[in-house]
């Protein structure tokens, strides 16, 4: 299993391909996905108050497959390190304090501007966009990413997408890098 620990904020597990991809790739051991408690609460209670027609039970349903497919995928002990750390949002102590406690190496968010440099050096930690985060990911081992994404992709049935109708969906999703090098190399492999 990799050592390459990558602490994922509530809003790139709020987008339902997002988050699905994000765990498809986790489950490849490339990288070790964490994430907290309450990163948890955070993108369940605002799917919850934006989309109206998902119910409670649902969500605590897909909380639970993901807790249970990425193995020691929930930081604790980190709340201590909270009142110590400096960011411009304080909303987003609590992910500067997982991030150093489970030792990652980068968060991905979407939120860079609220995530500066100067301060996560420090602690040898970067934040990254989901997008170049993936890409990074795919230079690792494309194979692994391609099996990965079709998995993704062929979970949604109802109804089903085509592969160009995904990557419409990823792009949407603002993984534009990662659809381009997605297309490049799914166009190889139908050589």
């Amino acid at each position: 299993m990799t050592r390459f620990v990558a602490l994922l904020d509530a809003c790139v597990l709020y987008p339902n391909y997002l988050r699905d991809i994000l765990i498809q790739l986790a489950l490849t051991d490339l990288f070790r996905a964490k994430w907290t408690h309450l990163i948890r609460e955070e993108w369940m209670r605002n799917l919850l108050k934006n989309r109206p027609d998902l119910k409670m039970v649902q969500l605590e349903t897909l909380r639970d497959v993901m807790d249970k497919s990425i193995r020691d995928c929930l930081v604790q002990e980190f709340e201590g390190l909270i009142s110590s750390l400096a960011l411009p949002d304080p909303d987003d102590h609590h992910i500067l304090a997982a991030a150093i406690a489970s030792e990652a190496h980068v968060i991905v968010t979407f939120n860079l501007k609220d995530f500066p440099n100067s301060v996560l050096t420090k602690y040898s930690i970067e934040a990254k966009h989901p997008d170049d985060f993936i890409v990074d990911i795919i230079d690792l081992n494309p194979l692994k990413v391609m099996a990965a994404l079709e998995t993704a992709r062929r979970r949604f049935k109802n109804p089903p997408k085509t592969f160009e109708e995904y990557m419409e969906i990823l792009v949407k999703q603002e993984l534009p890098k990662s659809v381009t090098i997605f297309r490049e190399l799914h166009s190889e492999e139908s050589k």
